[in-house]
This record gives structure tokens, C-alpha cells and sequence, in this order.
């Protein structure tokens, strides 16, 4: 069973020490001044027989980037079904900003209460240039009509300015997007997802098929994301997980198995006696 893309488990138990402290010290000074942003309580999600996330208990906090490892099949992609809406969960709960039920919403009310998520491969407008795509994005909150009759105010365009700036592609703003390459969609993707002004970011695998150059774009984008929101990363490769995460959690089977900085997570007895048959 291979949890890393990227070499196996061991390798990835072996190289605990690297940015270990760094990443343990930046945990420390957004614990002093966060707030629980999101919460699940003995989650189960059940399909017939098959329980795919068995009293799964998870805490996010204010920005913070928190990443969600574990083998295929461990109900990572699941989990991030029923934060936005396209699972619901069997029993338990899952609460955003301490007091609102997203097992209670549909997707579209779970956009608009603040939750945004993108998915593994890119869903842009590929016939469209970059510009249009995120003035799409941005009139999406609005309603069909308006995306098809509203002009954008001043600070609209500013706004989309901004974004293309933070994203990288601001020269390539008049430009098809789906000539892009692979890495630029994907972050022209996570612009349209933060045009929403979402408070909780999910990513599935965003460096999926990147070279090693936009892999590490991607991990200071979402750096930056996460100085004001809080942001959740389904993600295999280890060496990037490592490097990025303020916090990680490990899923096994549906259920959680630890949580907490990388260099904790690589020492933890259960994690090696699970992957390592370790004992």
C-alpha cells in the first residue's frame, strides 16, 4: 500500500527532520490568535455496507493550512464531499464557523455560507480567455442573469486585477485559458474559487501532474491564501506536505488516525505500525 506518489512511506518517515522545527514554529504564532472555523464530531459516511469515514473527528482552525494525507481509500476525497455539500453524511455532524450544519445545506447554500472547493482536474472555461473565466467566477454569487447582463464596476475589475497578479498570469490575462499550461489552470482554477471570497478553501491534489517549478509556486500561492482564510489540502506527495503544511492528519480506513505537525506525524507509533508494520 503506497501513501506517496513520490517514493514510499519510509522515505517520507526518513526525512522527518527537514523544516520540521520551521514549520512547528509558524504553527505556534497562528495558534495564539485563531478561531475554530470548522468542526466534525463521530462523522460516518456509509454506502450499503461500506462505511467510508467511520467517527471521524476533525478541528480546523482560522488560517491555518491543514493538510488530510492517507492511502487511496482512506475517505480523504469523501470528507471533502461532505464539507461541500455532494455527500451527506449518515450520522454525525460537520459545523462551519462553530454554529452552521453543512449536512443540512445543498452545495450551491454551502457556497454562499463561505465554503469553496476545487477539485482534482481543472474545470475552467478553456474556449474563454483568463480575464473571462474570473469574471464569471466573480458573478457566479449573483445568479445566471446577471452573469449574462451585468457590467463590472471599477472595483470589480480592480478586484480581478489582484488575482490575476496573485495567481501569476496577470500578462496572460487576454489569453485562452485552455492553451494555458497544466500548472497556470490549476491556479486559474484557484482564482475562480477565491472570486467567491470563500472563507474555507478545499483542494484536491492541486499539484497533480506539476513540474517541480510549479509545485513550488503552488505551495507559496497557498501560503498566501491562507494568511486570511483557512485553507484544507487532500494531497500524496509527501515532500510538498512536508514543506507547506502548518498541520497535517492522517486518515486510515475512514477513521483518524493522528494529527498534528509533520515532524509529529512521521514519529507517531500508530502511523508506522500501519504503514511500516512497525510495532
Amino acid at each position: 500500500m503506497s501513501l506517496c506518489q513520490k517514493g514510499s512511506w519510509e522515505l517520507f518517515r526518513q526525512s522527518k527532520h527537514v523544516g520540521g522545527r520551521r514549520n512547528m514554529e509558524k504553527i505556534e504564532k497562528k495558534k495564539q490568535s485563531s478561531t475554530t472555523v470548522l468542526q466534525s464530531e463521530k462523522l460516518i459516511v456509509q454506502f450499503g455496507g461500506l462505511k467510508a469515514i467511520n467517527e471521524f473527528s476533525f478541528q480546523l482552525t482560522d488560517r491555518e493550512l491543514h493538510f488530510i494525507i492517507g492511502p487511496n481509500g482512506a475517505g480523504k476525497t469523501t470528507f471533502l464531499d461532505v464539507l461541500c455539500g455532494k455527500t451527506k453524511p449518515t450520522s454525525g455532524n460537520v459545523l462551519f464557523k462553530e454554529s452552521l450544519s453543512l449536512g443540512k445545506l445543498y452545495e450551491y447554500q454551502i457556497v454562499r455560507k463561505g465554503v469553496g472547493r476545487k477539485f482534482q482536474a481543472p474545470s475552467i472555461f478553456p474556449s474563454l480567455s483568463v480575464m473571462s473565466n474570473l469574471e464569471i467566477a466573480m458573478k457566479q454569487q449573483k445568479g445566471f442573469w446577471h452573469i449574462l447582463r451585468a457590467k463590472l464596476s471599477e472595483g470589480d475589475k480592480e478586484h480581478i486585477h489582484e488575482m490575476l497578479s496573485l495567481i501569476g498570469l496577470k500578462k496572460e490575462s487576454n489569453r485562452t485559458a485552455g492553451t494555458l499550461a497544466h500548472g497556470q489552470k490549476q491556479w486559474l482554477e484557484i482564482a475562480m474559487v477565491l472570486m467567491q471570497d470563500p472563507e474555507l478553501v478545499l483542494l484536491d491534489e492541486p499539484i497533480a501532474g506539476m513540474t517541480e517549478e510549479e509545485e513550488e509556486k503552488t505551495g507559496e500561492l497557498l501560503r498566501t491564501i491562507a494568511k486570511d482564510r483557512a485553507v484544507i489540502v487532500v494531497e500524496h506527495d509527501m515532500d510538498f506536505v512536508r514543506k507547506f503544511a502548518d498541520k497535517v492528519t492522517v486518515m486510515h480506513e475512514g477513521t483518524w488516525l493522528c494529527d498534528g505537525s509533520m515532524e509529529e506525524v512521521q514519529q507517531n507509533d500508530r502511523v508506522l505500525e500501519v504503514y511500516l508494520g512497525r510495532r
